[in-house]
């Protein structure tokens, strides 16, 4: 299986669907999966753009057209009405094929996303083309009832799309970075599953975003790893199950 992992840095606006076609366009012919962080098509400090930047589901249907030749999972602000949703979309095969509306949404510090987005309920899986897939969006992972509801699932993949703030600096390294990778090492041997973690990078309102998107095997080894702070698109051979 080659999943292409795609480690950018989303803009305030509506421009960030052109570059995702223009990755996917790129890289269709020799990936089987292409992924986005969380919320790529839209920028993380949306606020109140909401009203005018969200996305409707038909607005994307350049994104299902394209997944006739490969998977792709993208982050969006994704509007149902009145309300608004912080939803990781899969496509495949010319269609939708699962939509995660994020759960846990931060509402401290410098989180703001309680205010803004409407909680998902639930935890599902899916079956692909690969095996079993699970998503979750960043603060999902950080609450262990999420790992119990992974578990009874059994995925054969988990997906973790990712905008994470650069915090905790120190000589050692990057604080916010080990506590990341403690969790989804933890998680994928919880669920004796592959984990793809797609964090985005640049800077937002005065946040910077590190990046590190990384591929975590079910023993929890990091088998493949992107840089801190560097846009990078990058193809990656993974072992199927």
């Amino acid at each position: 299986m080659r999943v292409t992992v795609a480690q950018i840095a989303p803009r305030l606006n509506r421009s960030n669907l052109a570059e995702a076609i223009s990755i996917v366009v790129a890289h269709k012919e020799k990936s089987n999966l292409i992924l986005f962080p969380e919320l790529s098509l839209s920028g993380y400090m949306l606020q109140d753009k909401l009203l005018e930047d969200a996305w409707n589901i038909d607005e994307l249907d350049s994104l299902k057209d394209l997944s006739l030749d490969v998977d792709i999972v993208v982050g969006a602000a994704l509007r149902d009405g009145d309300d608004f949703f912080n939803v990781a979309l899969y496509f495949s095969a010319g269609k939708l094929l699962s939509k995660h509306d994020k759960v846990h949404l931060p509402n401290y510090g410098m989180f703001e996303e309680a205010r803004y987005f409407r909680a998902g309920k639930v935890f599902e899986s899916f079956l692909t083309k690969f095996g079993r897939v699970s998503m979750v969006v960043c603060e999902d992972l950080w609450h262990k009832s999420v790992h119990e509801d992974l578990m009874e699932q059994n995925p054969d993949y988990i997906i973790a799309l990712v905008a994470s703030p650069a915090r905790g600096f120190s000589d050692n390294g990057l604080e916010i970075e080990e506590k990341w990778y403690a969790i989804i090492k933890s998680v994928a041997v919880e669920c004796s599953a592959k984990l793809i973690f797609v964090n985005r990078v640049g800077f937002e309102d005065g946040l910077g975003f590190w990046g590190g998107s990384c591929i975590v095997d079910a023993k929890a080894n990091i088998v493949h790893k992107l840089p801190r702070y560097k846009k990078r698109v990058e193809t990656f051979e993974i072992e199927g199950n």
